[in-house]
């Protein structure tokens, strides 16, 4: 495969932008009335969850009558841009909003369709993402957690890892083994299979973070029976599905801006009459942002447009990874001489030392850059 890496021309188009306006009243007043504090927590709140879904902003691209809106991706880019800037709690539906309820829509029967999409659009359904193992990391084509044929349907043996509030999810959709790979094609031999997590077999083992929040998980499987019909799309070739549902999770907005409530603090340290230094670093910094947005806006242009946009998606995961791990150090180091007097400091050294401690796990989650890099140099033909 040789392929052009192209990013489309994209504007936001005017009922996006009126859309903002809504979300950003909408959050105010949330702010407001105190259900939730900005860039605070770990960022899950089921009742959140309800009125974000009581507004249409959840699987607002899907069809009606999966409880859809059917609007744009460029909309639903609005959306997330907006509650990532407000710090809003997001996490208890932003999964299945983002990449679970479209390989439902695309691969799952009809049944689970109609019983599950419409509890996801109200914010009442979470879940989880069982694509990494402990020994195979961001490389999906070496899964080894088995699903073998039985007379129930599928029997699961085997370990995910990183699943993110797996111990809150009401499902996860994994990536299993179901044959071997062959030698001339390691990505043939994976299924896709819709998991409740309730299912019994089923252990989640917390795994706290450096920050001490309990967000990841280790998953494991003994001898857990998944109904037959719980198999999405085609057996052995989930690869190509994978692949697609990527496109989803490394292009959006979360991918450059999970942190960037350092910039604008960092802003306000630097207060109104910066020193040319701190002109410079927050110009450079506001420059690269403004690129990442457009090349982020573009892929969901070209979502939108029924493409897969695999290639531009890898780009903007790892640039925006790399952006977000060194913006920490960046702000630190151009606050550096700034007098504390006055200036109120306590805050931005405190957002700093979390995103800080945060920030490695980004090169996790979405991929990390040596696998990205890898996807990026066999598309151009690199390897």
């Amino acid at each position: 495969m040789n392929n052009k890496i192209t990013f489309d021309p994209t504007r936001l188009p005017p009922e996006a932008e009126t859309l903002r306006a809504e979300v950003r009243n909408f959050l105010q007043k949330e702010i407001q009335i105190g259900t939730f504090v900005p860039h605070a927590g770990d960022g899950y709140d089921q009742e959140f969850s309800r009125k974000v879904g009581d507004m249409g902003w959840i699987g607002m691209t899907w069809p009606r009558k999966y409880g859809g809106q059917e609007r744009s991706h460029l909309e639903r880019y609005v959306v997330t841009e907006e509650f990532l800037v407000a710090g809003a709690p997001t996490k208890a539906h932003f999964t299945a909003d983002r990449q679970s309820g479209p390989v439902l829509l695309k691969y799952a029967p009809e049944s689970l369709k109609q019983k599950i999409l419409p509890s996801i659009t109200r914010g009442e359904c979470s879940f989880a993402i069982g694509m990494s193992e402990p020994d195979s990391g961001s490389d999906l084509f070496a899964a080894k957690t088995r699903a073998k044929r039985c007379d129930q349907g599928w029997r699961v043996n085997g370990r995910k890892v990183w699943t993110s509030f797996a111990h809150r999810a009401d499902y996860m959709i994994a990536l299993l083994r179901t044959s071997s790979a062959t030698e001339g094609n390691r990505r043939y031999g994976l299924t896709q299979f819709l998991v409740d997590m309730k299912t019994p077999g089923i252990l989640v083992n917390p795994i706290i973070n450096s920050t001490g929040q309990h967000d990841f998980n280790e998953v494991i499987f003994e001898d857990a029976i998944l109904p037959k019909d719980r198999m999405l799309g085609d057996v052995d070739m989930a690869w190509k599905q994978a692949t697609s549902e990527l496109s989803f999770e490394r292009s959006g907005p979360e991918r450059f801006l999970e942190n960037i409530y350092v910039l604008t603090e960092l802003i306000r340290v630097l207060g109104r009459k910066p020193d040319q230094r701190g002109s410079e670093g927050i110009g450079r910094l506001v420059a690269q942002l403004h690129t990442l947005r457009q090349m982020s806006i573009s892929v969901a242009g070209m979502l939108n447009a029924g493409k897969e946009p695999s290639l531009e998606a890898a780009v903007v995961k790892d640039v925006g990874t790399n952006w977000e791990q060194k913006l920490p150090n960046y702000a630190r180091d151009l606050a550096a001489f700034i007098d504390d007097e006055g200036n109120n400091r306590a805050p931005f050294d405190k957002l700093i030392e979390n995103a800080t401690i945060v920030s490695p796990k980004y090169t996790i989650q979405g991929g990390t850059r040596e696998i990205l890099r890898g996807i990026i140099a066999r598309g151009l033909g690199l390897r």
